[in-house]
């Protein structure tokens, strides 16, 4: 592990002061509209934070500054208590506050991710890359008052500030519900109103509607959606409550609809040639288009996470499961190579036409990862025709724009000190952004340590009938391991682990495992079950590289379940998932290997059969289970 890279700096400090950021902000108030420019206002900004804590405090002198719209060769951009306080050349350094030479280095904004879906360690892997803003597209509303107070302080963080759509607005059986995982859902004849008004009150800060039957990668699948008039009422619903409407689309036919319904943006790019009516119909709408290249590239097969994971200047600082991200692709699915060059030309197209492009990677899906992806949509939106400062642009002052975002994205006084320092000139070179020297968050430095590299151990072999269990023996498993044919064993997990209520009871019984539990509320997505860990112990891998199918019997109550396979460097992270439906009767289930999404099957560490939809007591079996 090599240091933690740093600018030459000077270090002497000042005592502790006292004086609050609002005595700061008058001050630089009260200097501009006095007409003293920026020299008074750092002057008074100087004077009034005179004793308070310097250690968000900076003068970075001399760099290369894209501001958000424009380049300056070299300017000293001065940070007090987490905000910048002023641009300009030859400023003063107050005493003691740490000075870093910027010459031949390029200060950005933090870069704005404008479309993820975070948890785990998405946040701390975002900030390593030097993105200080997420925009999250569909995840957990439980966490919207933590991720409101931090992203309105200005203390210490080591996470990057995330918005969020909370809940989607989808079809009962749509996109966003095959995973397992209980989520809302406006059916036919429901009000899209009192859906948005529910989404509104638990904090969305935008509103994600999707769009998507499925067609645009299969021929025989397809997904229930919403209908032009529950769309329409939804978007009319967010504008009615003062929030964006963001619509999720795979076809030119539903970005039209979109559009047309007032939309204030897309969240993809279709994967299908745009036509001129519709990128005339953006623009007249002033709709923005995010077209998460990235992930695009992913379900082309075109092998860009790969190249990212291998990139001399990122890979050192990629967790191992960044880099098992990275190369996962989307299940054994075929590859639909016009993808991504139908969109670059489509973004293209939008972009000439004058429509506002906005960089987002679709991170946390296979293919791509937080942090180090959004550099790898930086040059993919430079390959779709936007000059590198118009992509800079892209991932600062647009999304800041767009989504009212108005502390942040530009380098300018009074506005939140998140910076990015790079070697070289990534207005010139895009490339550039990923040599990183220095990242700030509130105006404090990131202590950004490479992590540890494991290089991870090949997967044990199984049997060769690969079966896992039959369920002979008689023992009861409430937390400990119960016996398998093979691995580890079986245990039980639920949602207790990171604070929730739910409870389950594992038991074999009359040649079946048998679980009976609970769902409580108190945890936005709760969760209990069995896991099976294949390996010798628990979380060790096995490998499944050779399988195809994973097949069991099941019963129970009728409810919807879920088996989800985690898998790759580190038992961590979002498993991949697909859902059945245990009946009354013993039916067999059987589930390709290929539709775990993302599943790095040569490097198995769990398989889950959990409850996970709806709260309230559930019971189900499972037997002879294997993978064939």
């Amino acid at each position: 592990m090599r240091t933690p890279t740093t600018p030459p700096t000077t270090t002497s400090r000042r005592p502790a002061r006292s004086a609050t950021f609002f005595a700061i902000a008058v001050a630089i108030a009260t200097a501009v509209l006095s007409g003293h420019g920026q020299a008074a206002a750092a002057a008074a900004a100087r004077a009034a934070a005179r004793d308070a804590d310097p250690a968000n405090d900076v003068l970075i002198r001399d760099a290369r500054v894209f501001d958000g719209a424009r380049v300056r060769p070299a300017a000293d951009v001065l940070v007090l208590d987490g905000r910048i306080a002023a641009v300009g050349a030859d400023l003063a350094a107050p005493a003691g506050v740490v000075v870093v030479d910027g010459r031949g280095k390029t200060l950005l904004p933090g870069l704005i991710d404008s479309h993820t879906h975070s948890w785990g360690d998405a946040r701390r892997d975002a900030l390593r890359f030097g993105v200080t803003t997420e925009l999250d597209m569909m995840g957990d509303w439980t966490r919207f008052p933590e991720l409101r107070a931090q992203r309105t302080s200005l203390a210490r963080t080591d996470e990057a500030d995330l918005w969020s759509a909370g809940a989607a607005v989808t079809a009962p059986g749509g996109h966003g519900t095959e995973y397992g995982i209980k989520v809302p859902t406006l059916a036919p004849g429901d009000s899209a109103d009192a859906f948005v008004a529910a989404r509104v009150a638990e904090g969305s800060d935008y509103v994600k509607i999707i769009l998507e039957d499925f067609s645009a990668y299969s021929d025989t699948h397809r997904l229930p959606t919403l209908d032009a008039a529950q769309t329409r009422d939804a978007i009319a619903a967010a504008h009615a409550r003062g929030k964006l409407a963001v619509v999720h689309v795979s076809r030119l036919r539903d970005a039209r609809a979109a559009v047309d319904a007032g939309a204030d943006g897309l969240v993809h790019v279709f994967g299908e040639p745009a036509d001129a009516a519709f990128v005339a119909a953006a623009k007249r709408h002033r709709a923005f288009v995010v077209p998460t290249l990235s992930v695009l590239g992913t379900i082309a097969h075109a092998g860009e996470g790969a190249r990212l994971a291998d990139d001399a200047a990122l890979k050192p600082w990629l967790a191992d499961s960044q880099r098992d991200a990275l190369r996962a692709g989307f299940g054994g699915g075929a590859p639909h190579p016009k993808v991504l060059a139908d969109a670059i030309d489509d973004v293209r197209a939008l972009h000439a036409a004058g429509v506002d492009i906005l960089a987002g990677t679709d991170g946390g899906n296979p293919g791509t990862t937080h942090g180090a992806s959004l550099h790898g949509e930086l040059e993919l939106l430079v390959r779709a025709g936007l000059t590198p400062m118009q992509a800079l642009a892209a991932a600062t002052s647009a999304p800041a724009r767009r989504f009212h975002l108005d502390d942040r994205g530009r380098i300018a006084p009074g506005l939140r000190a998140d910076l990015l320092l790079v070697d070289g000139d990534p207005a010139a070179d895009i490339l550039a952004t990923r040599r990183i020297v220095t990242v700030w968050k509130n105006g404090y430095a990131v202590a950004r340590v490479e992590p540890k590299q494991v290089t991870a151990p090949a997967g044990a072999a199984i049997p060769a009938d690969g079966r896992i269990d039959d369920f002979g023996s008689s023992a009861t498993a409430t937390g400990g391991m119960a016996p398998a044919k093979f691995g580890a064993g079986w245990t039980a997990t639920t949602d207790q682990m990171a604070g929730g209520h739910s409870e389950v009871t594992l038991a074999r019984e009359n040649g079946v495992l048998s679980l009976r539990g609970e769902l409580k509320s108190g945890f936005a997505m709760p969760w209990a079950g069995a896991m099976f860990f294949p390996g010798p112990q628990p979380m060790t891998p096995a490998d499944f590289g050779s399988r195809k199918t994973l097949v069991f019997r099941a019963r129970g109550d009728g409810r919807t379940y879920a088996a989800m396979l985690f898998s790759g460097a580190q038992l961590s992270g979002m498993p991949a998932i697909q859902p059945f439906v245990s009946g009354k009767d013993w039916a067999e289930v059987r589930l390709p290997l290929s539709g775990f999404a993302g599943a790095d099957l040569a490097r198995v560490r769990g398989l889950a059969f959990t409850a996970s939809q709806g709260e309230g007591a559930f019971a189900f079996e499972i037997d002879d289970v294997r993978v064939e």
